[in-house]
């Protein structure tokens, strides 16, 4: 089940890639207000996973590391 459920950096990458996609449909189609909720919702989560990593141990920049990938890994799923 963890070799299903294991992200990397490409992974991270391409979720990154649909994110900016999708915030640029949303922007276009139902205008600045949507989207600024959910990319308020995007940078909420990435800025507190570092600091959930770094409480279970995790250290500076692995802490980022995988909080970047915590939060726009599922691009391994679409």
């Amino acid at each position: 089940m963890r070799e299903v459920l294991r992200s990397d950096r490409p992974a991270a990458h391409g979720g990154l890639g649909v994110t900016v996609v999708v915030l640029i449909v949303i922007a276009s189609s139902s205008g600045l207000g949507w989207t600024l909720i959910v990319a308020a919702s995007f940078t909420a989560w990435f800025v507190l996973a570092p600091a959930v990593i770094r409480l279970g141990g995790g250290r500076g920049g692995d802490a980022v590391r995988r909080a970047y990938i915590a939060t726009f890994g599922w691009a391994n799923w679409i």
